[in-house]
């Protein structure tokens, strides 16, 4: 393995990210394992009723089924909602993103967490292992097919707190015009920029605010509001043209 990569962003800015040491990954996996059988085995016992009721055969199938679904959906929800951490993963400080370094979409957070069921076979973990080591940029097969990567989490700068862009009603929202001759593109624009803001340098981001956002807010008549940060602007913008062309 590498021990960094670094990804152009459309804003011509480079990124650079740390691939996450494979001691930490498995430390971060055993964690999350440990919970997630857990919650599989509560799932398990919730499903005893229905057991009972469909007979022993089909009882089992029924609660293997329950504790499966919870096994893969804990990894599946945290990684989607929580951009790309869980609870075995913060801890340790690590995340996975996209290979273009922003969060991992609910697709990918699927795909690469069903095939977890592969690792968890009784020579999944060699398996596992060895695809890690043989990957320069040290994806196991869920990363390969998902187009993941584990990473050293850099953490969120002091004093920067990021709206959940990804859904929900922006508290500065209506302080918005309307969006009507918003693109998709400058929707695009808006939303890598906010995913990446805080992996990005302060030099940076004030270089992002001005070449993409000042130019925007000056063509769609935003004005900047007193004692409020661009990114919140920029996330408000994206949420509410999101929510309004179904994209969230």
């Amino acid at each position: 393995m590498q021990g960094s990569y670094f990804v152009l962003t459309p804003e011509k800015v480079v990124v650079v990210r740390r691939f996450a040491p494979l001691p930490i990954r498995v430390g971060a996996h055993a964690i999350d394992g440990f919970l997630a059988i857990a919650c599989s085995g509560v799932a398990g016992l919730l499903a005893a009723p229905f057991s009972a009721i469909a007979g022993p055969d089909a009882g089992s199938a029924v609660e293997g089924l329950f504790a499966v679904t919870t096994l893969v959906a804990y990894f599946v929800l945290q990684e989607w909602l929580w951009q790309g951490r869980t609870i075995g993963k913060t801890s340790l400080g690590l995340r996975t993103v996209m290979v273009d370094g922003t969060p991992p979409t609910l697709l990918a957070a699927t795909y690469r967490n069903l095939l977890r069921i592969v690792d968890m076979l009784p020579i999944g973990y060699a398996l596992g292992i060895g695809v890690i080591l043989a990957n320069p940029r040290g994806q196991r097969l869920g990363d390969i097919v998902a187009g993941t990567l584990v990473i050293a989490d850099s953490g969120i700068p002091s004093g920067f707190v990021p709206a959940p862009h990804h859904a929900g009603i922006h508290p500065i929202e209506h302080t918005l015009p309307p969006l009507d001759r918003m693109t998709m593109p400058e929707y695009f624009a808006l939303k890598r920029l906010c995913d990446r803001f805080p992996d990005l340098l302060p030099e940076t981001q004030a270089k992002g605010i001005h070449e993409i956002w000042r130019p925007f807010a000056q063509a769609h008549a935003i004005e900047p509001a007193p004692n409020v940060h661009p990114i919140y602007h920029m996330e408000a913008v994206v949420m509410k043209y999101g929510l309004i062309h179904n994209l969230l």
